[in-house]
């Protein structure tokens, strides 16, 4: 039996990972750290409202064997380049970090296809620099998921998303181009959960078309 730790739990594929953990006999404790509740009652649920700008604070909590992080925003809901940093970078890094000290074994990432710390793209600059200093950190085995376009109910209305969601499910079904296809966050976070039961250790990256795959692999 595993306990899991989550961060990201309040968004579209984090909420998915948390009610897949709740369900899963494998885990018998699930551990979230939330900047506000998720509003879930679980015996097997323990929340954490935290501050992520204090992780040093709180970081003796962060204690079990795998860390799922599920955290990461856009610049128009966090208001600039360096908010968003904050969010999908610092915040992460500092939880792994702190995560790693505690003895915690497994990391599993989502990041994003394309990601590059060469990119010219500041997103994809983003999520490539954060892989890199993972990676640096000492677990004993890491999953990096990276997957295309995720599609799902959200909180907040995306209107461009929608658009581009639309836009790229005609582009996967020409042949041959299926892997651009966009992924429900469900089984983004079902990818995740598989991707502890390869029972590996080191450093492990799936594209999108191998996301696709691990999502759907019986454990």
């Amino acid at each position: 039996m595993k306990t899991a730790l989550v961060i990201g739990a309040t968004g579209l594929t984090g909420g998915e990972l948390v009610r897949l953990l709740l369900n899963d006999t494998r885990f018998d404790s699930v551990k979230i750290f939330v900047r506000r509740s998720v509003a879930i009652v679980h015996d097997k649920l323990e929340e954490f409202i935290v501050n992520f700008d204090e992780v040093e604070k709180w970081k003796k909590w962060l204690k079990g064997d795998v860390l799922y992080s599920a955290m990461g925003t856009t610049i128009r809901k966090a208001g600039s380049k360096e908010a968003q940093y904050k969010i999908d970078y610092t915040y992460q890094y500092q939880v792994a970090k702190s995560a790693a000290a505690n003895g915690v074994k497994e990391y599993v990432l989502i990041s994003a296809a394309g990601s590059g710390v060469d990119s010219k793209i500041f997103y994809s600059r983003m999520k490539g620099e954060l892989e890199r200093d993972i990676k640096k950190l000492p677990f004993e085995t890491i999953h990096i998921i990276r997957p295309g376009m995720l599609a799902g109910d959200r909180k907040e209305s995306r209107t461009g998303e929608h658009i581009a969601i639309g836009i790229m499910k005609a582009i996967s079904a020409i042949p041959g181009l299926g892997r651009l296809k966009p992924i429900e966050g469900r089984q983004v976070a079902q990818a995740m959960i598989n991707a502890t039961f390869r029972h590996v250790t080191g450093i492990h990256s799936y594209t999108m078309g191998e996301v696709f795959s691990l999502a759907a692999r019986v454990s």
